[in-house]
């Protein structure tokens, strides 16, 4: 699972992460709730009773198969407990970098997406970010000294001490 912020790149990293290892790859942004992308489009930030289902979608997901990479933010740790609850072996893949490198990310694809997640929420989502703990399961990966190539490096190399842990 590749988590972070908006705009740290989970999609991208999370997408050649799938291809490279032959999982199947799904966003977890696909997983909302048409009221909760309303909210997120107009900048306000979910409660975590609107997360709940979403989150549990997820984890469901992440559970009905193998071989499967899911990007979703999964801020706090109770976030990640409600995954782990349908699939206890995921492994977190962390991405963060400076908010001010995100923005400029999130302005850049807004300009060219149209992605429903702008700029107005990276403070709501800093403010509630839980980074990962060392008792779960991943790794955390500094996107801003890596290109999306070497993040993906960097991941493949979380998901085999992970495996080498004997989580997989």
């Amino acid at each position: 699972m590749v988590m972070g912020v908006t705009g740290s790149g989970k999609t991208t990293v999370g997408l050649r992460l799938a291809a490279e290892t032959r999982a199947q790859f799904a966003d977890g942004d696909e997983f909302h709730s048409p009221d909760a992308v309303a909210k997120m489009a107009a900048d306000v930030p979910l409660t975590d009773d609107d997360r709940l289902p979403w989150l549990e979608r997820v984890g469901e997901w992440l559970a009905a198969g193998d071989n499967r990479v899911v990007a979703c933010s999964a801020l706090k740790r109770s976030y990640r407990d409600i995954i782990r609850a349908y699939a206890p072996a995921a492994v977190f893949i962390e991405l963060w970098a400076d908010q001010r490198l995100l923005e400029d990310r999130v302005r850049r694809r807004s300009a060219t997406t149209g992605h429903f997640a702008g700029t107005g929420l990276l403070d709501s989502q800093f403010a509630i970010l839980e980074k990962l703990q060392p008792d779960e399961l991943g790794g955390s990966i500094d996107v801003g000294r890596y290109t999306p190539e070497g993040a993906v490096l960097m991941a493949r190399a979380v998901l085999d001490a992970a495996r080498e842990s004997g989580a997989n």
